[in-house]
């Protein structure tokens, strides 16, 4: 069997701001996962995360299908067939 490993995807209007991809990554937690892609795409961490490595508060993170809340959500636990889906939010009239 191939091992799998978690992927992480970005809403087009992120594209719009930032050159990205859609990645596998490593690691057991969307932190985790996160610090792989930005080391492979560093000018996309300061639209996902602030100067605390907290989530922005306009950035949903939707783990297989599920929006993940609560007060520390980047140390939700993922597995390695999981899909991370990257979304900013958007407002206006």
């Amino acid at each position: 069997m191939i091992p799998t490993m978690p992927r992480v995807c970005f809403t087009p209007n992120l594209h719009k701001l930032v050159d990205v991809h859609e990645y596998e990554v490593a690691g057991s937690t969307i932190a985790q996962a996160l610090e792989d892609v930005f080391s492979r795409q560093p000018t996309l961490q300061s639209y996902i995360v602030d100067d605390q490595k907290r989530l922005r508060r306009h950035i949903n993170v939707f783990v297989d299908g599920e929006l993940i809340r609560g007060a520390h959500p980047l140390n939700t636990e993922i597995r390695p067939e999981s899909e991370i889906y990257i979304m900013q939010a958007l407002s206006g009239g």
